[in-house]
């Protein structure tokens, strides 16, 4: 469990403090370093609105004064304590399922640094979260079809090309 920082599609947010979802309370994780990886998975502008900060109730089920998080936001901190857990290896399983396009495109745009010297494991429906992977494995039905760069699958014209194409359509 120590190796692996996982995101799951239905992750789940507690009613704690942002602090207390983040890390456990005997994580040597500093204030600072939340509040920097918040603001890299794009929840600066949401913290900065509340008075206090890290120690700010999760749902309003215990403290009114409490903040209920859209479900991007909810994400972010979701995918925020995973990068905070300093594991070597992220698995991330439709990680900006809830991210509106802007919000995900920031996501994208940081994510070599979230995920700096880490080992990535990518799962998406969403074909241009490939983009910016070094290696993309396409499984069908359990087997591996296809495994490389995204150009050279695409120059490939397979099964990863096709399903490309057929999204990408709706892009231009």
């Amino acid at each position: 469990m120590k190796i692996l920082g996982v995101v799951f599609q239905d992750y789940k947010l507690f009613s704690f403090s942002i602090k207390d979802n983040l890390c456990a309370k005997d994580s040597e994780t500093s204030d600072k370093e939340m509040e920097e990886v918040l603001n890299q998975v794009g929840l600066e502008a949401k913290m900065k609105y509340l008075e206090r900060g890290l120690d700010t109730q999760v749902f309003k089920i215990f403290d009114e004064r409490g903040t209920d998080f859209s479900g991007g936001e909810s994400q972010k901190i979701a995918i925020a304590r995973a990068i905070l857990k300093k594991s070597p290896i992220l698995i991330l399983d439709e990680p900006t399922a809830a991210l509106d396009p802007y919000a995900e495109f920031e996501m994208y745009n940081n994510f070599n640094l979230l995920a700096a010297n880490k080992t990535v494991i990518y799962i998406s429906h969403r074909l241009s979260a490939c983009k910016f992977c070094d290696k993309i494995a396409l499984f069908n039905n359990g087997e591996l079809h296809e495994y490389g760069p995204h150009d050279q699958l695409l120059k490939d014209q397979q099964e990863y090309s096709t399903m490309w194409k057929a999204q990408a359509q709706y892009y231009q």
